[in-house]
C-alpha cells in the first residue's frame, strides 16, 4: 500500500513538473504528507478483532478494551449492574467481531435488538452494552483523530461543572458537625456544589427495617444534618441531598417540605423511580427540586417521566443506562421539556471523562457527579492514565485528545482485579 501510494504521487508530481516546473515541490510535499498519514486513518480497513475485559470492586466496575486489526483499541466502562457478566461481554464481542467499529449506532442496535429476549431492556445487559458502546466511541475518535465530543456534534462548553459527593454515608451516624466539616472540606478543595446522603439504615430511630416510613426523629436528623451544611457553606454553594429511593411517598413529601428553607439544588430519589406518578405527586407539592433516574435504563425509560413532568431534573448514569450516544438522546429528549440533564457518575476517571464528552455536547447540561474517592483512594489514579489534573476549581477540563482521552492502565488495575474472574484475556 505504501509503495503504490509513493509510485502514484511520484508519477503525478513528475507529470506536473513537465508543464509546471515551479510546482515540482508541491508533489514532494504532498507525497510526504500522504506518507505521514497513519494507515489507521483508513476507515474501510478497520475491523474489530476481539473484546477483552477486567473487573474491580467485586465486579461492580467493568472495564472493556475493543481491539482491532490496526493495533488501535477503545476503552469503556460499566458500573453497578455488572457482577458476573464476563461471558456476556464475550458474547457481545462475538456478535460484533469482524465489523467496523466506526458504525457505533448500528453496532449498538445490533447488540440491543439481538438481545430482545435476553434482557436487553435494562439491567446487566444494558450496563455491559454501555461499556461496549463507550469503547466504540473511544475507538472511533482515535481512528479519526477526533475527541468524542466532536463525534457527538461538537461542544457547548470547554469544562464540565461537577458536584462533590462527599461519601459521608460511609461514616457511622455522622453528626451535623461532621456534615458541616465535610462540606467545608469540599468547598476548600474548590467545589461549588456538594452532595450528602441522608438515608441511614442503622438510624436508631427507625421503627422497622423493612418499612421505610421515616419517623419524626429521622426527619429531624435529616434536616439538622443538611441545615448544618447550609450554615457552614453559606447561600452561594449548591447542596444536593440523596435519599437513594429508600423511602415511601409519605416520607418523600415530608422530607421535600422540610428541606424547602435550605434552598437545595435538588432532592434526589426520595422514593424508587419506577412509579413516576408518585414522583409527580411529590414534585407538585413542594418547591424543592426533585431529581431521579440513576436506575433508569435507555431513553425509553425517561419518556413517561418527562411526558407527565414527574421530575425537575434527570440524572441517568451513562455507564449503566446505555452509553454515550444513548445519554445524548436522553439529554435531547429532556431538553424538549426544558428539563436539565445532570448525570449520575460512580465510575473511574475513564467514565467521568466519557460522561464529560456527552455533557459538553448538549445545551441543557446542569452538573455532573464527582466522587471524593478520586482524592482519597489511590486506586483511582493507578487504574487509568491521563494528562493534566483530574479536576480544577470544581470543573473537569474537557480532554481534546482523540477518543475519550483517558486510558485503562491494565498493570495498575491488576492488583485490584476481582478474584476468580478472567482479567483482560
Amino acid at each position: 500500500m505504501t509503495n503504490s501510494r509513493r509510485d502514484f504521487i511520484t508519477k503525478s508530481a513528475l507529470t506536473a513538473a513537465l508543464g509546471f516546473t515551479s510546482l515540482s515541490n508541491f508533489g514532494n510535499g504532498l507525497e510526504t504528507a500522504i506518507e505521514n498519514t497513519p494507515l489507521s486513518s483508513s476507515p474501510s480497513d478497520l475491523k474489530i478483532t476481539e473484546i477483552k475485559c477486567g473487573y474491580i470492586r467485586n465486579g461492580h466496575s467493568l472495564f472493556v478494551k475493543i481491539h482491532t486489526n490496526q493495533g488501535i483499541w477503545g476503552c469503556g466502562e460499566g458500573v453497578d449492574a455488572t457482577p458476573g457478566t464476563y461471558h456476556l461481554v464475550k458474547m457481545f464481542g462475538d456478535r460484533i467481531k469482524g465489523k467496523s467499529p466506526l458504525n457505533v449506532h448500528r453496532l449498538f442496535e445490533d447488540i440491543r435488538k439481538s438481545g430482545f429476549f435476553e434482557g436487553a431492556q435494562s439491567g446487566m445487559y444494558v450496563a455491559v452494552l454501555s461499556a461496549v458502546e463507550s469503547a466504540l466511541w473511544d475507538l472511533t475518535g482515535k481512528a479519526l483523530g477526533l475527541p468524542v465530543y466532536q463525534l457527538l456534534g461538537g461542544k457547548f462548553r470547554d469544562k464540565i461543572r461537577v458536584y462533590c459527593d462527599t461519601a459521608l454515608y460511609r461514616a457511622d451516624s455522622p453528626t451535623p458537625d461532621k456534615f458541616a466539616e465535610s462540606a467545608m472540606r469540599a468547598v476548600n478543595m474548590g467545589f461549588n456544589a456538594v452532595k450528602f446522603d441522608v438515608d441511614e439504615a442503622n438510624d436508631p430511630n427507625k421503627y422497622d427495617t423493612y418499612n421505610w416510613t421515616a419517623s419524626p426523629a429521622e426527619l429531624d436528623r435529616m434536616y439538622n444534618q443538611i441545615a448544618a451544611v447550609r450554615k457552614a457553606v453559606g447561600p452561594k454553594i449548591d447542596i444536593c441531598v440523596d435519599m437513594h429511593g429508600r423511602y415511601d411517598a409519605v416520607t418523600g413529601h415530608q422530607a421535600a417540605k422540610r428541606f424547602e428553607p435550605l434552598n437545595l439544588m435538588w432532592l434526589e430519589e426520595p422514593i424508587p423511580a419506577e412509579n413516576v406518578e408518585a414522583y409527580l405527586d411529590i414534585k407538585t407539592s413542594t418547591s424543592t427540586p426533585i431529581c431521579a433516574g440513576e436506575n433508569v435504563y435507555l431513553a425509553h425509560g425517561f419518556r413517561r417521566m418527562l411526558e407527565i413532568g414527574a421530575v425537575d431534573i434527570i440524572m441517568p448514569d451513562l455507564q449503566k443506562a446505555g452509553g454515550l450516544g444513548e445519554g445524548q438522546r436522553m439529554a435531547n429528549l429532556a431538553n424538549l421539556y426544558y428539563v436539565p440533564f445532570a448525570p449520575h457518575m460512580v465510575a473511574s476517571y475513564l467514565g467521568a471523562m466519557a460522561s464529560s464528552h456527552v455533557c459538553a455536547s448538549v445545551p441543557n447540561f446542569m452538573i455532573l457527579e464527582w466522587q471524593i474517592y478520586f482524592h482519597t483512594d489511590p486506586m483511582f489514579k493507578e487504574i487509568v492514565t491521563f494528562d493534566g489534573p483530574m479536576v480544577k476549581d470544581g470543573f473537569i477540563p474537557l480532554s481534546e485528545k482523540p477518543g475519550v482521552g483517558v486510558e485503562i492502565n491494565e498493570e495498575g488495575m491488576r492488583k485490584y482485579a476481582t478474584p476468580g474472574v478472567p482479567f483482560f484475556v
